[in-house]
């Protein structure tokens, strides 16, 4: 298969990592990187003497050798450079959110559709071994039915200057359990309570709840406040339950087959209830360490060569926006719960 041309756009946090996982996928050909200081592309690319680097948007995609374009830069950047780059013509991967807005996003997810270009969302987490896993073991229905997720992302990080802490962190939870939830479970309902302690002017902390189809609840807690490091969901399942810590590289994920069980008997209209719980073995599944970004890249280049949608398209993308915005809606509500009203999916 001839290599697919790529350009990076952004030299920032994000933009290197691309950098270096595009060189490491051989069906893809990195042409140039694109940063507004030309500078710091250059010192970016370091030793990769055959990319070329420019400060131009303008010169990469008039650049017949490059096909598609990664698009690292901040959000508020994202609705014109993925429009431009759709018009010229190539495929598009860029960094979560698509956009500051789900109406922003909806129009570029058309325009794609009709340009018959890929749009790809950098959902990175989606491409982890144990996310994979997890996906495989809630849709094989190994677990059950999906019972309640609780999420926990907290850590002493960065204020953002741009946006707060639920458009920072929470994409990467809500693009999660967008990924891993069986057919025909969707959240169909929102609600979030935020904090600012510190007067950063911005919420730097957040507790979200999701109400899915199914009648189960997820809830997702994202701090920049916390002095540790915590990165933990728990899926609970009817039959078992999986527990994600992704801070201990030794156990990122166990499997207990353990929970509670509900049985009924009587007659008629007297029914009693009985509990049982179930105490059974914890399995801790093997799983191999590789970067995720590489397989990010493998879909995007699969995705294009194939003409197919890849995992984590535009569409994935608009969930997670509607999300977002449904959550922003419920703080200007004094945390009311928000009903999606099929927007989400």
């Amino acid at each position: 298969m001839t290599s697919i041309g790529l350009a990076v756009i952004g030299a920032g946090y994000w933009g290197p990592n691309l950098v270096r996982n595009a060189m490491a996928t051989p069906e893809l050909r990195l042409e140039s990187l694109c940063d507004l200081d030309v500078d710091r592309a250059k010192a970016v690319l370091g030793r990769y003497t055959t990319v070329r680097p420019t400060s131009s948007v303008e010169e990469v995609l008039e650049d017949p050798a490059v096909d598609a374009v990664a698009i690292a830069t901040p959000a508020r950047t994202h609705f014109d450079l993925v429009r431009a780059a759709l018009d010229a013509g190539k495929h598009v991967l860029v960094e979560k959110p698509l956009t500051p807005t789900y109406a922003e996003g909806a129009k570029l997810v058309a325009l794609a559709e009709e340009r018959e270009r890929v749009l790809m969302l950098d959902h990175t987490f989606c491409y982890t071994p144990v996310v994979r896993r997890i996906r495989d073991l809630i849709v094989s229905g190994e677990l059950g039915e999906v019972q309640f997720v609780d999420s926990v992302r907290i850590n002493l990080g960065l204020v953002q200057p741009d946006v707060d802490v639920l458009w920072d962190l929470a994409p990467h939870d809500l693009s999660i359990l967008d990924f891993v939830l069986p057919e025909g479970v969707t959240p169909v309902a929102v609600a979030a309570h935020t904090s600012d302690p510190i007067g950063a002017g911005r919420p730097c902390l957040a507790y979200l709840t999701l109400w899915l189809s199914s009648g189960a609840i997820a809830h997702v807690h994202v701090n920049w406040l916390s002095p540790t490091k915590i990165r933990t969901t728990v899926i609970g399942g009817s039959r078992r339950t999986i527990v994600w810590d992704d801070v201990n590289p030794a156990q990122r994920l166990a499997v207990y087959d353990r929970g509670v069980d509900l049985s009924a008997v009587g007659e008629d209209e007297r029914r009693a209830a009985l509990i049982s719980y179930r105490t059974g073995d914890v399995v801790v599944p093997a799983l191999p360490e590789r970067e995720a970004l590489r397989g990010v890249m493998s879909e995007f280049a699969a995705s294009i060569a194939e003409g197919r949608a890849p995992l984590t398209d535009g569409r994935s993308g608009l969930r997670v926006l509607a999300l977002l915005e449904a959550a922003g809606q419920s703080i200007q509500n004094d945390g009311r719960r928000i009903d999606l009203g099929g927007t989400a999916r």
